[in-house]
């Protein structure tokens, strides 16, 4: 085994390792690419691969979380390919990350790990028990009847609106999701870098609902091939309650059948009571959960 620091031309294969333990959570080799390049200095992040002969069969990556306002939080992510655990590859990685994350001033660490990856996480100190629902919907199949667009609302796409109206909404909406620290603090260029100027976002498919020039409420569309994944669904304060999220979703996955999607994939917090019910709504139906875990540092 050999852990080393992750470059941009390892995307194809962290892709394929990603797709082998997540079939559920929707990414292309050209958004980990855009990752693997993305560079955010006061992030502070490192991100690794672990090769067996030559081979990419894991990745790894941590950094402090620069989107809320709370000093000292970091994420930190791991996935190793199913034919290589019990090898003591994750355990390596996580002590390379952790000791990274001691060196840069982070106090709380916060990863996602599926029912299998549990023990291995609370076995290093980690605990909690936030639930993160993933599911699934076949677009081959017929949609719910669209509901009716509100008086004064306008749909268009993402590719019609500015990136400043996209982070307006986007930044607003996304202050009161549900997780252990708050979005609070998202720097306008860096979210254009990660956000905006993802390969991944189709902006073309993703729906907006505009109130004259304010963006209100939207659907993000991220796709890899035949399949497409939620990147945000939100809706400002002040519009909620009238069905915008319900709509802009609904009319988002018209297009993307439409267009060749055949599978779309979300993921919703336990405590996202009002997404959860637009979800079942449209038709979709779990596939997996992973728990949100916290360890001090």
């Amino acid at each position: 085994m050999d852990i080393r620091p992750a470059r941009p031309d390892d995307a194809e294969a962290i892709s394929a390792v990603r797709w082998d333990v997540f079939p559920y959570s929707v990414m292309s080799a050209a958004t980990v690419r855009h990752d693997l390049d993305t560079v955010v200095d006061e992030q502070r992040a490192l991100k690794l691969v672990a090769e067996v002969d030559g081979r990419v069969v894991a990745f790894g990556s941590t950094g402090l979380n620069t989107w809320t306002s709370e000093p000292g939080q970091a994420w930190l992510t791991l996935y190793v390919h199913p034919d290589h655990r019990l090898r003591g590859i994750g355990a390596a990685l996580v002590e390379r990350l952790h000791d990274h994350l001691a060196g840069i001033g982070a106090v709380r660490v916060r990863t996602f790990a599926t029912r299998t990856g549990v023990d291995f996480a609370k076995r290093r100190g980690y605990d909690g028990s936030r639930q993160m629902h993933y599911a699934g919907i076949d677009l081959r199949q017929p949609l719910p009847e669209q509901p009716p667009t509100p008086d004064g609302i306008q749909l268009v796409g993402l590719d019609q609106v500015t990136a400043r109206q996209a982070y307006e909404a986007d930044t607003i909406a996304s202050r009161d999701e549900p997780g252990d620290s708050p979005i609070d603090a998202v720097d306008f260029d860096e979210w254009v870098r990660e956000i905006w100027q993802a390969p991944g976002l189709n902006k073309a498919l993703s729906v907006a609902a505009m109130a004259g020039d304010e963006m209100v409420s939207f659907h993000a569309v991220e796709t890899a091939g035949d399949r497409a994944w939620a990147g945000m669904t939100g809706t400002l304060p002040a519009y909620r309650g009238r069905g915008l999220a319900k709509l802009v979703k609904s009319v988002a996955l018209r297009r993307a059948a439409a267009a060749g999607i055949t599978g779309a994939f979300t993921s919703n917090d336990d405590e996202n009571g009002p997404m959860l019910a637009v979800n079942n709504w449209l038709g979709y139906r779990r596939v997996e959960t992973q728990t949100g875990l916290l360890r001090p540092l």
